[in-house]
């Protein structure tokens, strides 16, 4: 069963637009987990898969890098994001509310 939810929340961090920013938070409720620390803890074995997970690009509700002790280095998931034109400043993502990116856009049921 685990397995069934890293793989649903592997494929919906794939769909967030390059430049854009999620949160864990966002994709747990995207996909009725109920957690974002579920969320969180399948991003955290996302570096051990092929093909790349863009898990740089889901911070915490505040637009934190609160994830980027599990890159290596982990200054390397800031300059992730710069690359894509993020601004990142202490550790967090500036002018986060443009930047965010709902998993619900254009969901229907």
């Amino acid at each position: 069963m685990k397995k069934d939810y890293y793989h649903q929340i592997f494929e919906l961090v794939c769909q967030i637009p390059e430049g854009r920013v999620t949160n864990y938070g966002a994709i747990a409720d995207a996909l009725a987990l109920g957690s974002a620390r579920t969320v969180g803890y399948a991003l955290s074995q996302s570096h051990q898969i092929a093909p790349l997970i863009p898990a740089h690009r889901v911070v915490n509700r505040k637009g934190e890098l609160s994830g980027r002790h599990h890159f290596n280095p982990p200054e390397r998931m800031a300059q992730l994001l710069e690359a894509e034109g993020v601004q990142i400043k202490n550790h967090t993502v500036q002018d986060f509310d443009a930047r965010f990116w709902s998993p619900l856009e254009g969901k229907t049921d």
